[in-house]
């Protein structure tokens, strides 16, 4: 995206009125602007453009486009912007826009022909003249025979000579997905076709549509920004470019959530009050201490909860990963143990706070492992999402056990 586009979008996606903004752009740049913003700037955009207007963007849209932008518009809107499409877009975009915008289906184009397996060069290279002259763009051409498809033709066949080239020598795998399926399940099929369009099957085997890699790009994009939204409590429909009071609302909730769990922490060592008052130096390592429990825990749910996404565990079959994680966590502590305590026993001239710390950032990454891998499956099995909510209960279990081993050990041994 180049410089004035940037701006461009800048302008738009944080103006209290989009439309206007948008209404300022040329119409060459309008396709390339739109699909860019945010969802929740798509929607206001369609929702404040007048019927005229809206008409005037679609025009130049190709039928899946069509169906993508009139996905954010009423039932009665649709049915107008629709009528007065030509023929052809019309009646694609309206069949497109009878599936579901987050499966195989809404994703799907219908730039493909399908050809029987015994026709000649010279009709499959007539047919895709045709289709390129009505549509505009090199179709996808799957080959078929009595029992359903048989895969891909690759266009470079089309160069061929000779009337007895057989179509069946040339064709190749293209992997399939039920038109219902979940675009997230689209995109694990790709992840193992890199190089292939995927067609697009109704319940019969019928071809309905194609899927081709770029289509997924969105997908897979909002896919890494919802895991990262959640896994920090920033909503999804939240822009970089939103205003202050818009921030606000999306995570008020989030923080006093935290704030809750914030003061458990602050209990415990309110709790050991006497004992900090007569050991101050205890203060200038609890963040210490705290700090490495939350590392660790983050880092042992974020390789549990991809291995959830890709099916690898789950509850009953988490104790390895459990194990794992816990003796990972007693390694790592000694480390880090045997660092800090060093740190404490030169600089404080204590060995016996270094010891204390020491045996302390052990149990505290033990914890950290134990809780950062059985919190998500626990959250899993009763479906509820591991990335939105299992940060605050692995944090609060660190900060508070991690607090009570420290500050326990050292009201006894100091």
């Amino acid at each position: 995206m180049d410089e004035s586009l940037d701006d461009m979008h800048q302008a738009i996606a944080g103006s209290a009125a989009p439309a206007e903004e948008f209404r300022q752009v040329s119409e060459s740049r309008r396709r390339d602007l739109f699909f860019q913003l945010p969802e929740s700037v798509q929607q206001s955009l369609v929702t404040d453009l007048d019927d005229d207007q809206l008409r005037e963007f679609v025009r130049l849209l190709d039928p899946a486009e069509v169906a993508d932008v009139l996905g954010f518009a009423d039932e009665e809107r649709r049915a107008d912007v629709l009528a007065e499409l030509g023929e052809h877009r019309r009646k694609k975009a309206a069949y497109l826009l009878e599936f579901s915008p987050e499966s195989a289906a809404g994703l799907m184009h219908l730039d493909y022909i399908t050809v029987g397996v015994d026709r000649s060069l010279e009709e499959v290279a007539r047919r895709v003249q045709r289709h390129e002259e009505q549509i505009g763009r090199v179709p996808t051409i799957f080959v078929t025979d009595d029992d359903g498809l048989l895969g891909e033709l690759p266009g470079q066949v089309l160069a061929m000579t000779g009337a007895d080239v057989n179509l069946r020598d040339h064709v190749t795998d293209t992997p399939t997905v039920a038109f219902d399926s979940d675009d997230s399940d689209v995109v694990d099929v790709f992840r193992g076709n890199p190089e292939s369009s995927v067609a697009v099957l109704d319940d019969d085997g019928s071809i309905l549509g194609v899927i081709h890699a770029e289509d997924l790009l969105r997908v897979i994009e909002d896919e890494a920004g919802e895991t990262l939204y959640e896994f920090t409590g920033v909503r999804e429909e939240e822009s970089v470019l939103d205003g202050p009071f818009s921030k606000i609302r999306h995570r008020y909730r989030w923080l006093i959530i935290n704030l809750g769990t914030a003061f458990l922490a602050a209990g415990m060592v309110g709790f050991f009050e006497d004992t900090i008052a007569a050991f101050t130096l205890l203060a200038v390592y609890m963040p210490v201490v705290a700090g490495m429990g939350g590392n660790a825990g983050t880092q042992s749910m974020a390789v549990t909860v991809r291995g959830l996404a890709f099916g690898q565990i789950s509850l009953a079959t988490g104790g390895r990963a459990v194990a794992n994680e816990v003796i990972a966590g007693a390694v790592n502590g000694a480390i880090t143990g045997i660092l800090v305590a060093i740190i404490a026993t030169v600089f404080n001239q204590s060995p016996l706070l270094g010891l204390v710390l020491g045996v302390s950032m052990v149990l505290n990454l033990i914890i950290a492992g134990f809780f950062g891998t059985i919190i998500p499956l626990v959250l899993d099995r009763i479906d509820k999402d591991p990335a939105t909510s299992a940060t605050i209960f692995i944090t609060t279990a660190t900060d508070v056990l991690g607090f009570f081993i420290f500050l326990g050990l050292a009201q006894t041994v100091l």
